[in-house]
């Protein structure tokens, strides 16, 4: 050991050789000239070190790097599912595909990512993109396999994941790239027919010779067909359906702009007298093409926020074989019948029955219900779902797409792409903008005309262009779109632009009271019985992952539990156990009743208030927790901002009248609109009478509430009822509470306001750029330049605009 290095170690300065974090004083060695904070470090230097990537440390850019494998073999990314889906093959026999890597932190991880080849034989190239994390392998199959890349990028610290949009991304990058061949074709075309314009205007100020003119117009003429007739065909091949389907879209005035300037051009060419109009028409091409490739990305980044909802479902399972060997597989490889083994705390791969072993299932992403459900042999499962406590092993019945989870993901993109009414009429007022726009241009081409025939063409055309009515047909549906985008990143998930645009008009607002006014799970409300108690029942629960035992360690986590007992839980009833010298037991009345006798009936004290947990020793009641559903801290708040909006609130609720009204008198609300005891038919009348005066919105947990959900104006589902929620209702609060609900309303508010100043700012253009055309002032060349400038202006105002805002 050098000198230079054991003084920093002696005073506790000791760098990780890997990562560059301080080294523990416990794991320093005095021995080693290279120390590290942890084993995981370690090894990924030894690995590091022996595949030849030791300039890797060179990187000053490597810092705050944890390097924690996980272990895993990866073998299911081998399975003949995940290649059909996933991999390609090429012609040269090697095979491609993506992977997502976590762990991706800066430069260095690309250097060490791309030369995974010079330590992994069989590999041919590793292309890591820092920004998405995203690494395209390509490898010879009779060398090497993709797990055994994985396997290696995972020893190094970057654990791989498939790319389950890959299919949607190559359709994607296929569309971008061919757009971007376009735009680049059309720009080079632009930049030499200006060039040769340029020559032809200086032609004006000087005796240019006649044949110099005539080449110059027959250069411009030959570079303008190809742009017309290739990039510029996307235009036409809009318009032309539009036509067949009678109705005016947006394309047509441009593509009557590009034909007449270019038949126009191409005629005084061919006569060699009069303008040409080349110049204009390939530059219009350009810059319509840049506008709408912006436009695009822009709505493809508010739509791609919808793509998160796919996280719910793992990627993998565990199937078992039928020699009985369990094996990990891609989601994509369960067919029925096979069996899968779900442990806890894993979240259910597929639907299917349950063959072997009892558990309790977390089922409220579909339905809402917060209580675990009992689940045992024979049971049906769903995907998406979450085993909390024993070992499943379920036999797959429908998977993927069919499964419950997949067709509620259906139904979003269904109605994602429904309409507002004020789309509609935008569409309208769109439509009727392009019949003004072609009668207008006709009158001007008329009236230069008898004015001066030379410039009548000229303006006409300068008139089709400048007034395209893009920006006032994007204005909209943009809004909507990014507004839609910025609400999934909060959560909040909205069906279609129709009920974001309904919430933006105060109402009737219904409240389901459970879950969405209150907190939805069982907290300790009332303890009757001695303080001895409680470290006995802590200690008997603290394993478990039922309510009931949250809510007695939320309680008394003051308490000091024995560190020992031995527990027997049963699914549905209550658990029992040996706790020191005490046999205890913990339940419902039924549940205590067959184990225990309650000679003081403290069971008796609580119900009708609260719901009864008995406690027993020794064969005998000792206490009684009442356990109900608090407030949630932020509903008071909410309800207010809400009714100072101009909402008129009411709770409707299954509970009990007597709990209903005691919530309301809280919160303010009178008790003519606290209505307890309401069954879902009684919520169904309620809604429809309501109508009658107004619109009305719907806000429950998707259970009980979805067919009110589903007869009211704006039906939103919150908490966990995905399933019902998203079936019945146009929104799904994936956050809890109110306050996502007043996020919700005033975001919609604010996309109102949006909407109408990017529509007022698209027709003070279209007027201000009318009249310039009218008058003569403007040519097709300004004309085109300023009509995508106008889009890109009502596109970023649109986007930037912060509709729904990130939550803290």
């Amino acid at each position: 050991m050098t000198s230079s290095l054991a003084e920093p170690i002696a005073l506790g300065t000791a760098s990780c050789t890997h990562c560059g974090l301080r080294v523990p004083s416990g794991l320093v060695r005095l021995e080693r000239e290279h120390q590290f904070c942890c084993a995981g470090c370690g090894s990924a230097w030894q690995i590091v070190q022996g595949a030849g990537l030791g300039a890797y440390y060179g990187f000053a850019e490597r810092r705050d790097l944890k390097v924690e494998p996980s272990g895993r073999g990866y073998e299911e990314l081998d399975h003949a599912a995940f290649e059909s889906l996933y991999v390609t093959a090429g012609p040269d026999g090697l095979k491609r595909t993506e992977l997502y890597l976590d762990g991706v932190h800066c430069a260095s991880c690309v250097w060490l990512v791309e030369r995974v080849p010079l330590a992994v034989p069989g590999a041919v190239s590793a292309e890591l993109n820092v920004g998405r994390s995203l690494a395209t392998v390509r490898w010879d199959p009779n060398q090497t396999s993709l797990s055994a890349i994985a396997a290696f990028l995972d020893r190094l610290g970057y654990q791989a994941h498939p790319f389950r949009g890959a299919r949607a991304d190559r359709l994607r990058r296929a569309e971008d790239r061919a757009m971007l061949i376009r735009i680049g074709i059309a720009g080079a075309i632009a930049a030499n027919v200006m060039t040769l314009a340029l020559a032809l205007y200086a032609g004006w100020f000087g005796a240019m010779d006649p044949s110099d003119t005539r080449y110059f117009r027959w250069w411009s003429l030959a570079l303008t067909v190809p742009a017309v007739f290739w990039p510029g065909r996307v235009f036409f091949r809009s318009a032309w359906g539009a036509l067949r389907i009678g109705r005016l879209h947006m394309d047509v005035p441009i593509a009557l702009a590009l034909g007449a300037g270019f038949t126009r051009g191409a005629i005084n060419t061919i006569s060699d007298t009069g303008p040409i109009y080349f110049d204009g028409v390939a530059t219009l091409i350009f810059l319509l093409l840049v506008g709408r490739f912006l436009q695009q990305r822009a709505q493809r980044a508010a739509a791609d926020s919808a793509e998160l909802l796919y996280g719910l479902t793992p990627s993998t399972a565990r199937l078992v074989g039928s020699d009985g060997v369990i094996r990990e597989v891609p989601i994509e490889a369960l067919l029925p019948p096979a069996e899968v083994e779900v442990r806890p705390g894993e979240t259910i791969p597929a639907d299917g029955v349950v063959t072997t072993g009892v558990s309790a299932v977390n089922v409220s992403l579909l339905t809402g219900e917060s209580r675990p459900v009992s689940s045992e042999r024979g049971s049906q499962v769903y995907a998406g779902t979450v085993n909390l406590s024993g070992v499943l092993r379920v036999r797959v019945s429908v998977a993927g797409e069919e499964s419950r989870l997949g067709r509620m993901l259906r139904e979003v993109e269904t109605g994602a792409r429904r309409r507002a009414p004020v789309v509609r009429a935008a569409d309208r007022l769109a439509a009727g903008f392009v019949v003004v726009v072609l009668i207008l241009a006709g009158v001007t081409w008329l009236a230069w005309q008898q004015r001066d025939p030379a410039v009548a063409l000229d303006h006409a055309i300068a008139l089709l262009i400048v007034t395209c009515p893009c920006a006032l047909a994007l204005a909209t549906p943009l809004s909507m779109t990014a507004a839609i985008g910025r609400a999934a990143r909060t959560g909040v998930l909205i069906r279609g632009a129709d009920a974001l645009e309904a919430l933006a008009h105060p109402g009737r607002l219904i409240l389901d009271k459970t879950g969405t006014i209150t907190e939805g799970h069982a907290a300790l409300a009332e303890w009757i019985g001695p303080s001895w108690v409680e470290p006995l029942v802590l200690a008997l629960e603290q394993h478990s992952m039922h309510p009931v035992a949250q809510g007695f360690r939320d309680a008394w986590s003051g308490s000091e539990a024995p560190l020992h007992a031995v527990s027997d839980e049963t699914i549905g009833g209550g658990i029992t156990g040996r706790v020191g010298d005490w046999v205890v037991a913990v339940g419902s009345p039924a549940f205590i009743a067959a184990r225990a006798r309650d000679p003081e009936g403290l069971a008796m004290r609580l119900e009708g208030r609260l719901t009864p947990v008995l406690v027993a020793v020794d064969g005998t009641v000792v206490g009684a927790a009442g356990f109900g559903d608090r407030i949630r801290a932020e509903s008071p708040g909410a309800i207010d901002r809400l009714r100072r909006r101009g909402w008129t609130v009411e709770i409707l609720s299954g509970d009990a009248p007597a709990a209903v009204a005691a919530v309301a008198k809280t919160l303010g609300i009178p008790d003519a609109a606290a209505r307890g005891g309401m069954t879902p038919e009684g919520k169904v009348d309620r809604v429809e009478a309501a109508l009658e005066d107004g619109p009305v919105v719907m806000v429950g947990d998707g259970v009980n509430d979805a067919a009110a959900m589903a007869r009211s104006t704006v039906g939103i589902g919150v908490k966990g009822g995905a399933e019902a929620c998203l079936a019945a209702a146009d929104v799904f609060l994936a956050r809890p509470g109110l306050g996502p609900l007043v996020d919700l309303i005033e975001g919609s508010e604010r996309t109102l306001r949006v909407i109408r100043r990017t529509l007022a700012l698209s027709l003070a253009y279209n007027l201000v750029g009318a009249t310039l055309a009218v008058t003569g002032i403007i040519n097709p060349l300004i004309a085109a330049i300023m009509m995508p400038v106008s889009s890109l202006t009502v596109v970023l105002v649109a986007w930037r605009s912060r509709t729904f805002r990130e939550a803290a």
